[in-house]
């Protein structure tokens, strides 16, 4: 029986994550899901990638405010009720968005707690809520998805089976096993065989409440090595290196784990943990 295990969701895209017990699902993601980024001076938009250090800045969500924490500043508070805001032009991979800028306040916090970015300041922006950003069209088979500040899928899917597996490898090569929050997945299946997600069409509530379609396998990057709570990487090979070797996709070239999914039934429905899926 394949059963919803853990969701999260990350509020500010590549800063800590939130996990939850249950959440609403809008066509973008979980709610709240990626609603914030972190751009350079140019709007460009920035990861751990860049800044390893990103992993320190904790969130938090009130009924009516999004929370950054860090050991080193008092906290920044947003309102979650959107104000009057400066308008900007934003660029996440190949895609140009418009997104409301948080304010001088939240570009002085960031600023202090990353440092500055190729001599700029660091901005926190909010994906604007007349937008819509399309997800790539060649995996979608005609259907259509969108997504806000996410790399390009609004969930992506992955199994306590499949983490294992890896960490059984990871030891055997004699590197250290990994949690899942490298991973920054929204929803973790359990009940379901190792990489049994990469051999599914659709994921769907056994209440028929909510539909995920399978879209892609998701590429894995450098934040996979960075310690999610510290922003350390102890290890800058791995588990890239193994995901490697382990590749299932012989027409694919590099390291992937868990799967981009999109939405195509149950908008503002409720998905909890332990609820019971079907494929």
């Amino acid at each position: 029986m394949i059963t919803i295990s853990s969701l999260t969701i990350y509020p500010v895209k590549s800063l800590q994550g939130i996990p939850l017990q249950q959440a609403t699902l809008t066509t973008q993601g979980l709610a709240f899901d990626r609603q914030w980024m972190v751009v350079d001076a140019n709007g460009h938009f920035l990861t751990q990638r860049q800044l390893p250090k990103m992993a320190q800045i904790r969130v938090q969500l009130t009924a009516d405010a999004l929370i950054l924490t860090h050991d080193t500043l008092p906290p920044l508070t947003i309102a979650l009720q959107p104000k009057p805001a400066q308008r900007i032009e934003v660029v996440v991979w190949r895609d140009h968005c418009p997104a409301d800028d948080e304010g001088d306040a939240a570009t002085q916090w960031l600023t202090q707690v990353l440092g500055q970015w190729q001599s700029g300041d660091l901005r926190l922006v909010r994906f604007a809520d007349d937008f819509t950003r399309h997800v790539d069209p060649n995996y979608m088979h005609g259907d259509p998805a969108d997504t806000a500040f996410s790399d390009g899928y609004p969930f992506l899917i992955v199994s306590e089976a499949s983490l294992q597996a890896l960490n059984e490898q990871l030891v055997a090569h004699g590197a250290s096993p990994v949690p899942m929050t490298r991973f920054r997945p929204n929803i973790v299946i359990s009940g379901i065989e190792a990489f049994g997600e990469d051999r599914c069409e659709a994921l769907s509530a056994v209440t028929k409440a909510y539909r995920f379609t399978i879209r892609k396998p998701c590429q894995r990057c450098k934040t996979t090595t960075v310690d999610q709570q510290t922003g350390v990487i102890s290890n800058p090979k791995e588990p890239l290196k193994t995901l490697t070797a382990m590749n299932p996709y012989p027409h694919l070239n590099g390291a992937y784990f868990g799967q981009n999914a999109t939405l195509t039934i149950g908008e503002k429905q409720v998905i909890k943990i332990g609820d019971v899926l079907l494929r």
